[in-house]
């Protein structure tokens, strides 16, 4: 008995080839993502460093790479409203190995700079909302008003009269104020300062009646008596200042103005890999040396996912518009 064989016809052998090429190429993938970071990955600030969240992102950098098994490291890239630092990352590689970590400056900024040198919701891959500061509205102790609802009574019976201080034109604590000023419909005049403490300062001294600020900033000048909280600009209580009420509850349903922080990655990062730093923010922010840290100044822990943070982003995106063109805001 003889057995002859007939060779394959080539198509089948196509066939077969590219089968074991897909399974190999599977194989390399999955190896790759598994290996995926094996380098230092960096984390930009569009901060100076010591400021509130340069203190932030260092303590997320350093708990991140204890989750990821490799260096986090925070690069600070200060100036043009945290827009150099946003358009560095949106021409960085998209590999996850460079992060911008940013806040509402990012949905602020294209209602006030004209021609941005990047997309902002185009150019980037969001990876997690991480935390959330309320801001919390405050007022000089000599002021003649004790609470919001007396401020807003004064406010309007004395339209013009009373002034409050930000950080500079177009930062979240003049936008917030705007926003509160619009829904409420008061006029109180903005005094803009270059910076966050030289508005604190001037707020301290009474050349201004009230600021948008934050608990971890206010609260030596409200145990020491020489500021008074008005509200909390967040939907629920802060369990530092539980008595102080929320701006929702003394009759603005929905309104916040929150000093959030986020992670964001270029666009066209590989989705596997937003997948695990998601994942590596998760397992930070159940660490309970994080929460310890952060908490007590006033800090929320949010590790929100990325569908989440987009719908944030958009969310402010058309809010911030619309306040800035009514209120007129010019960059400076």
């Amino acid at each position: 008995m003889s057995l002859s064989f007939k060779p394959a016809p080539l198509r089948a052998r196509l066939r077969g080839l590219l089968l074991i090429l897909g399974v190999l190429a599977s194989g390399w993938s999955l190896s790759a993502q598994a290996a995926y970071p094996d380098q230092a990955v960096r984390l930009i600030v569009p901060f100076p460093a010591g400021g509130t969240v340069d203190f932030v992102a260092r303590l997320v950098a350093t708990q991140l790479g204890e989750q990821l098994a490799t260096p986090v490291v925070v690069e600070n890239l200060p100036g043009a409203g945290g827009t150099i630092a946003t358009a560095r990352v949106a021409r960085a590689p998209a590999d996850g190995y460079t992060l911008l970590f940013t806040t509402p400056n990012h949905t602020i900024n294209p209602s006030l700079i004209e021609r941005l040198p990047f997309d902002t919701l185009k150019d980037f891959a969001p990876v997690s909302l991480v935390a959330e500061i309320p801001e919390l509205l405050v007022a000089n102790s000599t002021q003649p008003f004790n609470t919001y609802a007396e401020f807003v009574a004064y406010a309007k019976a004395n339209p013009d009269k009373l002034t409050y201080a930000s950080a500079g034109n177009g930062t979240l604590p003049h936008v917030t104020m705007e926003l509160l000023l619009q829904r409420v419909g008061m006029r109180v005049l903005h005094i803009p300062y270059k910076g966050a403490a030289p508005a604190m300062n001037d707020l301290l001294a009474n050349m201004v009646a009230v600021k948008m600020d934050t608990i971890a900033t206010s609260s030596q000048h409200i145990k020491s008596g020489k500021l008074k909280p008005l509200a909390i600009a967040s939907l629920r209580r802060s369990p530092l200042m539980p008595e102080v009420p929320t701006l929702a509850e003394s009759g603005i349903p929905g309104y916040q103005g929150i000093l959030w922080m986020g992670i964001l990655a270029p666009a066209g990062t590989d989705p596997a890999r937003i997948t695990k730093l998601h994942k590596a923010i998760v397992g930070m922010a159940r660490t309970p040396a994080f929460q310890d840290k952060l908490r007590q100044d006033g800090v929320d822990i949010v590790a929100s996912d990325p569908a989440a943070f987009a719908k944030l982003i958009r969310a402010e995106l058309s809010q911030w518009a619309e306040v800035v063109r009514k209120s007129q805001i010019k960059a400076e």
